[in-house]
Formats: structure tokens, C-alpha cells, sequence
């Protein structure tokens, strides 16, 4: 049992010992991929991405072998990608540092460190996934209505009815200032009554056009 806690590298780097630990590197990065696809959300290059990050690392890693200078420049490489990159989505970042971790200790020859880690670690995020934490997502209710109608309070009966909560961001006129157009960010407190909240809204704003977005922005980004 022990054995896991060794690294295969033992003096002379070999090309079989550095396939072996690509490998095992790409297989963690498989795994991760795999986890991320169940939850659903995800497109296909931040799959891949998830897939190639461990493999990248483990060789850059493997070429800095106590290299000071070469870790000093690998290091302002990496801050060069990190600073060119928008800011994501908090669990996409984790999976990222899991990668990223899984490649180190692949570098290092302890690739059953590596395996281990990474399926423990994908098996608490599969199960945190079923356990409802926080906040649902809220989306965002876009309604035009026309000016001659008063949009303070011409909402709150239906709002109260189908929402958990309710908040205006912002109102901006359209249309030669004929018409207005309101935001709102929506918690629904049953997601499959949203045609019923839409059909009512419709009464009310002379059947303008009304959008229901997932909302996205600063929900959980780091």
C-alpha cells in the first residue's frame, strides 16, 4: 500500500518512466474532464483544455529539474496566460488547479499519488453536486412596456405569485423614449411555471417583448 507514496523516478530520467507518467498525467486529466461533462455546462475546448493542462505541465515540470532560471521563466510564462485570461467561473477554476496539481505529481514520479488524488477528489465534487448548497441560479426577466403604463408596483401581484425574490437593476427608455426597458434579476420558485409567468406578464405590458435569460454575470466567478 505504501508503494503509491514512491516515485517511479529513481536516478536517470528514461523515456518509458516519462511516457508512464504523461500517461497517468493525461488519464487524470481524463478523469476530471469526465466529472465536469456529468455536471453538464461545459463546452468542449474547456474539456479538452482539462484533458491537455495536466500532460503540459507534467512535461514543462519534468524540463525545469531544479533549473532555478528555468523555473523563473516558466513562471512568467505561466503569469503572462493567467493575466491574458478573463476571469472564470469558481468551480472551473478548481478543476483547473486540480489538473494542474495532478501534472506536478506526475512530474515528480508519484503517479499513484496523482490517480489517487484526482478520483478522490472528482468523487467530493460528483458528490457535493447532488447536495443542494446555496442559492439557486438566478436569471434575468427583461419586459418592454410602454410608456404610458406606471411600471412601479404594475408587476408586484404576479411577482409575489411566481418569484422567490425580485430586484430591478436597470430601466433604459427605447424607441424614441416610447417604450421602456426593465431588468430584473428573478429567483422563480417553481422553474416549470415560467410560461404561466410569462403569459401573465404579456397581460400586462400590451404583449411587448419579454426575455428570460440564465443570468451569468459575477455569479460565482473568482
Amino acid at each position: 500500500m505504501s508503494a503509491i507514496f514512491e516515485s517511479v523516478l529513481a536516478g536517470t530520467l528514461t523515456v518509458q518512466v516519462f511516457l508512464l507518467c504523461l500517461l497517468v498525467a493525461g488519464v487524470c486529466g481524463g478523469l476530471t474532464a469526465l466529472t465536469c461533462s456529468r455536471q453538464g455546462g461545459e463546452s468542449k475546448s474547456f474539456l479538452t483544455s482539462l484533458v491537455v493542462l495536466p500532460m503540459v505541465v507534467c512535461t514543462v515540470i519534468t524540463m525545469v529539474n531544479g533549473n532555478v532560471g528555468t523555473g523563473i521563466a516558466v513562471a512568467g510564462a505561466f503569469s503572462l496566460v493567467r493575466f491574458r485570461s478573463a476571469a472564470g467561473r469558481a468551480k472551473d477554476i478548481a478543476m483547473i488547479f486540480l489538473t494542474m496539481t495532478a501534472g506536478l505529481a506526475c512530474a515528480a514520479g508519484y503517479i499513484g499519488i496523482a490517480l489517487l488524488f484526482t478520483i478522490l477528489v472528482c468523487a467530493v465534487v460528483l458528490l457535493l453536486s447532488r447536495i443542494p448548497m446555496g442559492q439557486e441560479q438566478d436569471m434575468e426577466l427583461h419586459i418592454t412596456v410602454p410608456e404610458s403604463l406606471h411600471f412601479s408596483g404594475a408587476f408586484d401581484d404576479l411577482f409575489d405569485t411566481y418569484l422567490k425574490r425580485c430586484k430591478l437593476t436597470k430601466v433604459r427608455t427605447s424607441n424614441m423614449g416610447s417604450l421602456y426597458k426593465l431588468s430584473y434579476r428573478i429567483s422563480m420558485k417553481q422553474p416549470d411555471q415560467a410560461q404561466a409567468f410569462l403569459d401573465a406578464l404579456r397581460c400586462r405590458n400590451g404583449n411587448l417583448e419579454i426575455s428570460l435569460v440564465e443570468s451569468e454575470e459575477g455569479a460565482d466567478e473568482l
